[in-house]
């Protein structure tokens, strides 16, 4: 197997001739490093060395520029870099966009972010907001291409109504999206911001079809409840837990593989599962403890879910079937979440992920 070749591996070599020695903001997280383990700041640190380019100011997205915030709204506050003494701005906080004095006196905005294939993922987000303030300001945008780890063959999910975006989903997109972090850019910027001066460094060797670890790249959690690939592989279907008082097994070890309630009879519930012989999975009755988030220090039962076949795995239809069920089997429990949620404080948690209005959702062809 052929390591893939990131561009953040040779970020100097790839940098824009144009931009050179121009002042540069980088929006990073504790995920964006080369194909070594070498943090990208490290190379933007080589570079303002050697004068290749000016390094102003940082940027953070949602859990933080060091990715330590665990959950959903829960905000953190810009500082400064205690070692290079420059400001690190929060993009998941008071602000979600770069403010006029954030960008004060930058020319450059450069992304290295790693996302993981799913429209409610927020980076992909952040990364749009910014390729619109920095079109508003003429400020040149450069996005570093990194792999889908869950493939950029396979979409599933339709795109959302048109009032229905929120900060999970600014544009419509499949849940599924089938595209690499390069490719969402040069969609925003051709369906929505065709003023923004953008280059996309390439990525090498990356095959449609890999998988994570098809790519011979190291995993790094982009997010603290995102620890294995294998969480990324269910994630575009599981997150839609979070829009009930289901446990999407936050607190546990397997967030997003595990799911269950206090009131769940797991043995009960896995039978009828698996009764349906959905795709490529394989549902099996589990308890778990959650340590925070719902149900914290209460029993949960339920079932953790285990791949069996990626490429039939269906992630969105599985978890549209879990939570019908659920719902058919415990008609007095199951519940759907109130608002707010993610900055939307109207709609139903539900029906912003789902992208429709709630009578909908179980429609065979979301």
């Amino acid at each position: 197997m052929s390591r893939v070749v990131l561009p953040v591996d040779r970020l100097s070599e790839l940098w824009p001739a144009r931009l050179r020695g121009r002042r540069t903001g980088a929006l990073l997280h504790a995920a964006s490093v080369d194909s070594l383990l070498r943090p990208t700041l490290s190379a933007l640190e080589a570079m303002n060395a050697a004068g290749e380019l000016k390094l102003a100011a940082l940027f953070g997205p949602q859990h933080g520029f060091e990715t330590t915030t665990q959950d959903n709204m829960i905000e953190w506050s810009g500082y400064r870099h205690p070692r290079l003494g420059i400001p690190v701005h929060s993009l998941y906080g008071e602000h979600r966009e770069p403010t006029d004095a954030m960008l004060e006196g930058l020319e450059v905005l450069f992304i290295d972010l790693v996302d993981v294939g799913a429209r409610y993922y927020t980076f992909i987000w952040t990364m749009l907001l910014c390729m619109q303030t920095a079109a508003r300001r003429g400020i040149s945008v450069v996005v570093a291409d990194r792999p889908n780890p869950i493939n950029g063959l396979t979409i599933e999910g339709r795109p959302q109504q048109a009032d229905h975006l929120s900060f999970v989903g600014l544009h419509p997109l499949p849940v599924r999206h089938g595209k690499t972090i390069g490719e969402l850019a040069r969609q925003f910027r051709d369906e929505l911001v065709p003023a923004v001066d953008l280059t996309v460094l390439p990525l090498e060797r990356w095959n449609r079809a890999h998988y994570h670890e098809d790519t011979g790249l190291p995993w790094i959690m982009p997010s603290p409840n995102m620890p294995t690939p294998d969480t990324a592989v269910v994630y575009p279907g599981m997150c839609l837990l979070e829009g009930t008082n289901l446990s999407e097994g936050r607190g546990t070890t397997r967030p997003f593989e595990l799911f269950g309630a206090p009131w769940i009879d797991g043995e009960k519930l896995v039978a009828e599962l698996n009764l349906r012989r959905l795709p490529g999975i394989h549902f099996r009755a589990a308890a778990f403890e959650p340590g925070f988030q719902k149900y914290a220090g209460q029993i949960c039962r339920g079932a953790q879910l285990h791949v069996t076949n990626r490429d039939e795995f269906e992630p969105v239809r599985t978890a549209l079937e879990i939570l019908r069920t659920a719902q058919d089997k415990y008609p007095r429990d199951f519940a759907w979440k109130q608002p707010p949620y993610e900055y939307e404080h109207d709609k139903l948690p539900i029906e912003i992920l789902c992208g429709r209005p709630l009578e909908t959702i179980f429609d065979e062809t979301l």
